[in-house]
């Protein structure tokens, strides 16, 4: 679909569509969760922080003490997946001493987006009181629009954990979502002007204390690598201790590899 401008949007969000191999991706990333979570010993699986059956997180400890808390949000557009994908990358937080947690949410259509940013803001919280320290929170995609709402005006995180939130890395986030009003995939989503512009942490303040790093693979779309730097371009401009990484030869699905990596740049600046 385009808008007055003549962009295809639908096009322009379409990742699947420019990467050899597409539909073998989350099987692996299936199997390696799985296999993950089977050789982890020290682990909490299905906190529940809220009613509903997809409000809860897996904790996974490091030996010895937590040096703080680590949290990955999934993506999927806000349609797709929950955190049983995703534990392996618990693993280069992991070998730096932090717990890390991985929180579902409720997705679209059941839930609109602001729904999914006030249940990770509560997600946060559960994990928050389970472990001490400071927070670093980082998202992949959808996860990282939700990420990044968490250190822009009106976060809904309570004062002592907006606190402790030290670093957000939104992978590959996207930071406005006015554009996906003119997708298909809104038909689910139910974006409307208000709730776009409510919800895009390009158009809002940063809060202050809190650094932020914006990550994306350098052969993503041409959208993703615009959303990235607008995040970072409006930001700055506000005083918010933000940087860009442009990920060379990573696309949107293998981007988020180095968290499995304790040695992975990506690794190091999320925890390091």
């Amino acid at each position: 679909m385009t808008d007055a401008t003549g962009i295809d949007w639908e096009d322009a969000f379409a990742n699947g569509a420019y990467i050899e191999n597409a539909m073998a991706y989350p099987d692996r990333w299936a199997a390696l969760a799985e296999a993950f979570r089977m050789a982890h010993p020290q682990k909490e699986l299905d906190v529940s922080y809220g009613l509903h059956a997809r409000n809860r997180l897996d904790l996974f400890y490091p030996q010895g003490d937590p040096k703080g808390l680590a949290v990955f949000v999934h993506g999927g557009y806000w349609l797709k997946f929950d955190k049983s994908w995703w534990s392996h990358l618990a693993t280069g937080a992991l070998a730096h001493g932090w717990a890390v947690a991985l929180p579902s949410y409720v997705l679209a259509p059941e839930a609109r987006i602001s729904d999914m940013t006030s249940q990770i803001g509560a997600a946060i919280e559960k994990a928050a009181s389970l472990v001490k320290g400071s927070i670093h929170i980082s998202g992949h995609s959808a996860g990282g629009h939700l990420v990044s709402r968490m250190a822009s005006s009106t976060p809904p995180l309570s004062p002592d954990v907006l606190q402790r939130l030290k670093r957000v890395v939104s992978i590959s986030g996207l930071h406005h979502l006015e554009p996906l009003q003119f997708t298909d995939m809104n038909k689910d989503l139910r974006l409307d002007g208000d709730e776009a512009r409510a919800e895009s942490a390009a158009l809002l303040d940063p809060v202050a204390g809190v650094e932020t790093i914006c990550w994306v693979g350098a052969q993503e779309r041409p959208e993703f690598l615009r959303q990235n730097r607008l995040l970072e371009e409006r930001w700055s401009r506000k005083g918010a201790t933000i940087s860009a990484v442009y990920d060379p030869g990573k696309h949107h699905f293998n981007v988020i590899d180095g968290l499995a990596d304790p040695d992975s740049a990506l690794t190091r600046a999320f925890v390091g």
